[in-house]
């Protein structure tokens, strides 16, 4: 890594980690306050807790999707491939990883249809083929988030020190501990509020920068500058395996590599990772679909845009005298983002980045920590350890777990930095050891065909195949020597990625085919179901009007009876859980999701790559063009939607707020109460 000074003091550097971290502490603890105070939801129930009480509506759904992949390498490997191949770079980034979320909605239909109740996939596994498919899958699935988080904290606390000077190791555990701290208080709902306040402020950074690179900069200032300078590039460093050696061509054959390297380990982090399903799970019934589409297709806008200003800014400024010189490693970590900033904008952009960093890995660590926390309460406690588990027992784990897995992520960090591995490194890796066990898990949840032993035994050969192919194609094409650097090149990490995602997926299908179970999906159903409540008598009329003035007590909040509430909570939840809807949406979700998948990887950059054509300036400006078009598409989506879609709620919180502030009434939420004849 360079040594160049710090073009931040280690001040702002601790001020950002503890101070913002903090801050969005304390402030999702008021959050979580009022919450508690003037709504039904209250955090002291595992079920709140755990999955938000399957409740949350499609806009902060979406919200949170996207802020919880907008990770440290959406930030900062994005910039890196841009840096390295080109426009290509920024596609097959966001393109590559937006395909997964789109076919995601897929499984979570099947989830609400197969097991609406379920805390996490694993209990999914578990019911269907017992206790030794069980531990095997949950090794897969938290050796995704251990690979995830090391991810968060090695590129995070690089890019700390890069620009601050910051202590890694500070910041190795320091980041983990700040979002623990709103986990354990608020949880998943929590989570999710903090997602969207995440989400709003990288929008926002993310405009400074566009505007700041194809605007107002001096150094760069519009697209045809930008264009000018990116062809000066190509004609003094011309990129190996580009069409002329441009970095204006979709026409990359490193750059397609890297897609295809993408899309297989995302393939792995997403399905098997329990923070996606832990939002499908959260989510309304009626509305999963609708969230994991309109997530993915504004998540792309985020990796898309970053890239294609802070990545080809970095190359545009490259021999500036402000811009330092960048190393093969400096690249790998994920640096050239941090230096674009620092030579464009010097300490406010480096500022603004370290922040947009900040809240991008503490927003997909608070993910994390919630789902793994999940995992280890119901898969392992709760399974194995104390099946009778009281209520208030399996809400004192969730909490140890958090804080427990917020130490691991801290750890995890370490031991990746201290080895030498960098964020592109392991970015690249996660498809080798973990791509095998994709599809398997994906026939679990949706194909009542799917064999046991086919997919236990797809993801571990998979697995076994992919380290194989790997660890031989780098002996081989680099003379026998193993080490980060020949480990991580692209062909080797291409080789290996593709043989665990093959073989796995080929041998579950396969063996499933040739043995077919006819599993019915009813065990799955029957996981954690509700018992419902008898009917509660009618009430005279009379009785019920005196009850209710009781039980007012001078808040202007009028209840009404537990038996009225509950029946039409009952029918709503059967209605969203009916069959028919539920296998209507899983159609529409398949439809909708392989038709983007087709366009996104197939239809779009495959025709550019074979046309081998050299964007032209107007070709150029129409591609930033549509950049910033999609970044506000996102924030009409992500940001906008959900206030507009939780007005109601927002409103009713406003009003007892002022009620208790501004009259002598109790503007706290007054639980539908019981009464008696």
């Amino acid at each position: 890594m360079s040594t160049t000074t710090p073009i931040l003091p280690q001040g702002v550097g601790y001020g950002v980690v503890m101070g913002i971290g903090l801050f969005f502490s304390v402030f999702m603890i008021g959050i979580t306050a009022l919450q508690a105070r003037y709504t039904e939801f209250s955090p002291d129930n595992s079920e709140e807790f755990s999955s938000a009480s399957r409740s949350v509506k499609p806009g902060l759904i979406a919200s949170g999707i996207v802020s919880a992949w907008t990770m440290a390498g959406t930030v900062l490997q994005s910039s890196a491939v841009a840096y390295k191949y080109g426009i290509s770079g920024p596609w097959w980034y966001g393109a590559g990883a937006t395909v997964q979320i789109l076919l995601f909605a897929m499984l979570a239909a099947k989830l609400k249809l197969n097991a609406p109740y379920a805390h996490t996939w694993l209990e999914i596994v578990g019911a269907r083929w017992g206790r030794v498919p069980h531990l095997i899958c949950m090794f897969f699935g938290l050796a995704t988030n251990v690979i995830i988080t090391a991810q968060l904290i090695v590129g995070g606390s690089a890019t700390v020190t890069d620009l601050t000077g910051m202590h890694t190791v500070a910041a190795c555990f320091l980041i983990p501990t700040v979002v623990a701290i709103y986990v354990v208080v608020g949880g998943m709902r929590s989570t999710l509020l903090c997602d969207y306040s995440h989400t709003t402020v990288l929008f926002v950074v993310i405009l400074f920068f566009f505007f700041t690179v194809y605007a107002t900069s001096p150094k760069i200032g519009s697209p045809s500058a930008m264009y000018d300078l990116l062809q000066k590039q190509s004609a003094i460093n011309p990129v190996d395996g580009n069409a002329q050696g441009s970095y204006l061509t979709m026409r990359s054959t490193n750059g397609i590599i890297f897609g295809v390297i993408n899309i297989v380990g995302n393939f792995a982090t997403v399905f098997q990772d329990q923070a996606y399903w832990q939002r499908a799970i959260a989510s309304r019934p009626a509305s999963t679909v609708k969230a994991y589409l309109l997530g993915g297709l504004a998540w792309f806008a985020i990796p898309f845009t970053l890239s294609t200003t802070l990545g080809l800014a970095a190359v545009a400024l490259r021999g500036d005298p402000s811009m330092k010189e960048l190393s093969p490693l400096d690249v790998s970590t994920g640096l050239p983002a941090a230096a674009a900033v620092s030579a464009l904008l010097g300490k406010s952009g480096a500022t603004a980045l370290l922040i947009l960093l900040f809240l991008a890995v503490t927003s997909s660590c608070s993910a994390e920590l919630i789902a793994v926390s999940s995992v280890l309460t119901y898969d392992v406690y709760k399974t194995y350890i104390n099946p009778q588990a009281t209520e208030e027992r399996i809400l004192q784990v969730g909490h140890l777990m958090v804080i427990l897995y917020a130490l691991v992520c801290s750890i995890a960090g370490l031991i990746f930095y201290y080895i030498g591995v960098s964020l592109g490194w392991l970015y690249t890796f996660m498809g080798v050891i973990l791509g095998s066990g994709a599809i398997p898990t994906a026939l679990c949840v949706t194909w009542n065909k799917a064999n046991k032993w086919g997919c236990i035994g797809g993801s571990l050969i998979g697995s076994a195949t992919g380290v194989i192919t790997w660890l031989v194609t780098t002996a081989k094409l680099n003379n026998g020597v193993l080490n980060v650097t020949t480990t991580g090149g692209d062909y080797e990490m291409l080789a290996g990625n593709v043989a665990s995602f093959v073989v796995g997926g080929v041998i579950a299908t396969v063996i499933s085919l040739l043995c077919p179970e006819d599993f019915d999906w009813a065990a799955t159903r029957a996981i954690n179901a509700p018992v419902k409540p008898d009917p509660a008598p009618k009430v005279p009329e009379e009785d019920t009007m005196k009850t209710e003035n009781e039980s007012s007590n001078g808040s202007d909040v009028k209840p009404a009876s537990i038996s009225e509430i509950s029946s039409k909570s009952t029918q709503q939840d059967d209605d969203e859980l009916n069959p028919g809807h539920l296998q209507k949406a899983f159609v529409f979700a398949s439809v909708s999701s392989i038709a983007l998948f087709v366009i996104f990887i197939l239809l779009i950059p495959l025709p550019l790559f074979g046309a081998q054509t050299v964007y032209t300036p107007k070709g150029y400006t129409a591609w930033v063009a549509i950049s910033i078009a999609w970044v506000f598409l996102s924030i009409v989506v992500v940001v906008i939607y959900p206030v507009l879609e939780s007005r109601h709620a927002l409103m009713r919180i406003a009003k007892g707020v002022y009620t208790d502030l501004f009259t002598k009434k109790s503007g706290k939420f007054v639980p539908r109460s019981n009464v008696t004849v």
